[in-house]
């Protein structure tokens, strides 16, 4: 999957939400179908109550998010800070008749007040994103994990998929507050004879 910088996510949003207008197709799920049920089969083997708060980091066309509602879980945030994303969530949202998901234009950078204490945090693609900024990324990366820390509650736990960072610059990354519980399994793939990992698919819990 291929990620466009933090920047352009609106104008990619608005062909999404004009096709969805035209044809109620949803668009591009980040990293397909398994990421999603690879993240719920998580949840549900941890038995993770089905009332706890889920917050869905950049939830884009919300897809993820009305996945989580059809296995039960009922209280379920997304935040983009994209509006037209906002606006594509809240149709497909609608079409799907779930109405216990909320959905927020939120800049995760600097979440507002009311962005807190979450059991569960959700990130598929939007701190790769993030990293991609041009200005000050590394810095938008430290912020990002200051904003986690605020909006995850002790002992939560934080999801997270990712296909540009590795599994040890992620625990890098993370190690201000946070520490590893699991790898989720991701597909391989074969390049020259070494084998590697496309996608990373960390669950780190809150300290």
């Amino acid at each position: 999957s291929f990620l466009p910088p933090y920047s352009s996510w609106d104008a990619a949003y608005e062909r999404e939400l004009q096709t969805f207008q035209d044809i109620g197709d949803a668009g591009e799920i980040w990293f397909g179908e398994e990421s999603m049920v690879r993240i719920i089969r998580w949840l549900e083997k941890r038995e993770v109550p089905l009332d706890s708060s889920v917050l869905d980091i950049g939830t884009g066309n919300g897809v993820l998010l009305v996945e989580l509602a059809k296995s039960g879980y009922m209280n379920l945030t997304g935040i983009d800070y994209s509006p037209t994303a906002i606006q594509l969530s809240e149709k497909v949202r609608e079409k799907e008749g779930m109405s216990n998901i909320k959905l927020k234009v939120e800049d995760f950078l600097a979440p507002s007040a009311e962005l807190s204490g979450f059991d569960i945090c959700i990130d598929k693609g939007t701190f790769d994103a993030i990293s991609l900024s041009p200005d000050d990324a590394a810095g938008k990366r430290q912020q990002y994990v200051r904003s986690l820390g605020r909006v995850l509650k002790p002992q939560g736990f934080f999801l997270i998929t990712s296909c540009n960072w590795t599994k040890e610059e992620l625990l890098n990354e993370f190690r201000e507050g946070f520490e590893i519980l699991e790898e989720l399994p991701t597909p391989k793939f074969c390049f020259g004879g070494r084998i590697g990992n496309s996608v990373t698919a960390l669950v780190f819990q809150r300290k």
